[in-house]
């Protein structure tokens, strides 16, 4: 896992290292001005005629040491000078005098020249108002040269926190960000405007996060083996668990499917799909390993039944909204306040689950918090909260609600992101665009369901679910491209990850 500190965040971490370790900030700067410039050779940048746009603080203190860094190798930097004489650090002040003496040329004036490379170095991690005026000009003018373009630790315009654009922002193909990733560079639209990012290190340890549940973090695809539940030698179907799935009203048969194939293809041992009678056939063909119960009409005694057999429930994928949908979910929520079984909402479930919130709440003596795994506009009907204003504030609406309610929340976007009270917040930044099909959330939830059967935590369940199905939906990407996923390739994807895990 690495974490993705914010701006305030990242900056706590550089005063410790500073004040608390000793590490002086020009021996910070100079580390960072070295792997600015490997990375960018690593990646073959041209380098010979470099212009680095430096701003007043460190920043730009990073950036004229690497002006000062490319001479030293015989090449031809040049500095436009975008900051203020009057609010130049003590850190930036003295490396701009270095560069000075150099006689490395630093002006203020846009050049008429076309550069190998364009680098950005105005403003840093502490950034959060709106950029107007001069520097707004700076930065459109930046983003109109044709030369290369790189950007030391973040963007200049991006949130650090959001990763929303302070009203303009650098466009990079490269941002070489300090000891972590920003949070901002990974969300949207900040990625966009950050490119590839790579983190170095210079001397500020990522194990300053540890234990700080403000500090989101992520995987990678190293990760992947250490998150999967083992599997033992001596074992049979109910060492992995037994998943109950309450899926599928008429004509939602693909929602039961693929959920059900979804849980057992990360280890579930024995899947049980309650649905109704129309999709019994379909179920029974599609998929023969899983275990079929229908209704035509609630049956309160079957259904507790089922719930008692089950190692962990998972309602909600197809499920409709009708009147026996609601008495499906208001008695499962019932059964669990009275029973310690993991859960997981989804879809219908998460609508039908609006209406109830009451009963929700009324879980928190409950040691298993309930999964839910809802998109942006079923996190609105839950909160009562505009779409506009969650992606806005996700984090804070995120936080809010995990401590209001016991449960694991995973917020379904572009970035997902797993979150409950008292724990990190996972971001994933896997997947891709390729997944944004109808069924991908049956899936999805399938995955979580199926972990969570074999004894994984519900946050553990949640973050590696998010992540097993979005590295499977890379998988799917590269053998059928952008365009002709389907959720069942998904399935497949999930399948190979795990095999290369």
């Amino acid at each position: 896992m690495r974490y993705l500190p914010d701006g305030i965040q990242m900056k706590a971490a550089d005063t410790y290292t500073i004040r608390e370790l000793g590490v002086p900030s020009l021996v910070l700067m100079e580390r960072a001005a070295l792997a600015t410039v490997k990375a960018m050779k690593e990646r073959e940048i041209d380098l010979t005629e470099a212009l680095i746009v430096c701003g007043s603080g460190n920043n730009g203190g990073d950036g004229f040491a690497i002006a000062r860094l490319l001479s030293e190798e015989g090449l031809g930097p040049e500095v436009l000078f975008a900051g203020k004489e009057s609010s130049l650090s003590e850190e930036c002040a003295l490396q701009k005098k270095i560069v000075e003496k150099l006689e490395i040329p630093v002006f203020t004036e846009f050049p008429e020249k076309e550069y190998t490379v364009i680098i950005d170095a105005v403003f840093g991690v502490g950034l959060s108002r709106e950029i107007t005026g001069h520097y707004h000009d700076v930065i459109d003018w930046m983003n109109s040269r044709k030369g290369r373009k790189a950007a030391v630790d973040i963007p200049s315009g991006v949130c650090a926190r959001t990763g929303k654009v302070l009203g303009t922002a650098f466009c990079a193909e490269l941002t070489v960000c300090m000891a972590c990733v920003k949070l901002g560079c990974e969300l949207f639209p900040g990625k966009a405007c950050a490119g590839e990012t790579v983190a170095v290190p210079i001397g500020i340890s990522p194990d300053y996060f540890r234990g700080n549940d403000r500090v989101c973090f992520t995987y990678d695809r190293e990760d992947l083996p250490a998150l999967l539940p083992k599997r033992k030698p001596d074992s049979h179907k109910g060492t992995y668990g037994r998943a109950l799935m309450i899926t599928g009203s008429p004509g939602m048969a693909g929602a039961s499917c693929l959920s059900a194939a979804a849980a057992y293809v990360v280890g579930a041992g024995l899947v049980q799909v309650y649905t109704a009678e129309e999709n019994r056939v379909i179920l029974q063909e599609s998929l023969p390993e899983a275990v079929i119960s229908c209704y035509n009409e609630y049956n309160e005694s079957e259904h507790k039944r089922l719930m008692e057999q089950a190692n962990v429930i998972c309602i909600g994928c197809g499920l409709g909204r009708s009147g026996l949908s609601e008495q499906l979910l208001v008695n499962t929520l019932k059964y669990l306040k009275e029973n310690e079984k993991p859960c997981v909402i989804d879809a219908d479930g998460l609508n039908l689950l609006s209406g109830h919130m009451n009963l929700l709440k009324e879980l928190s003596g409950r040691e298993t918090p309930v999964i839910l795994t809802p998109h942006m506009k079923e996190m609105s009907r839950l909160t009562k909260e505009s779409i506009e204003g969650i992606i806005d504030s996700r984090f804070e609406i995120l936080d809010r609600f995990v401590r209001e309610f016991p449960a694991v929340c995973v917020l379904k976007d572009s970035r997902t992101a797993a979150a409950q009270s008292g724990r990190p917040v996972f971001v994933n930044l896997a997947g891709n665009s390729a997944m944004a099909k109808a069924g991908s959330g049956d899936v999805l939830a399938g995955v979580i369901t199926g972990l969570a059967a074999q004894g994984m935590d519900a946050f553990a369940s949640a973050s590696a679910g998010v992540f097993l199905h979005a590295c499977g939906g890379d998988a799917a990407r590269d053998h059928k491209g952008s365009y002709s996923v389907l959720a069942r390739d998904l399935i497949s994807g999930i399948g190979e990850c795990m095999a290369d895990a």
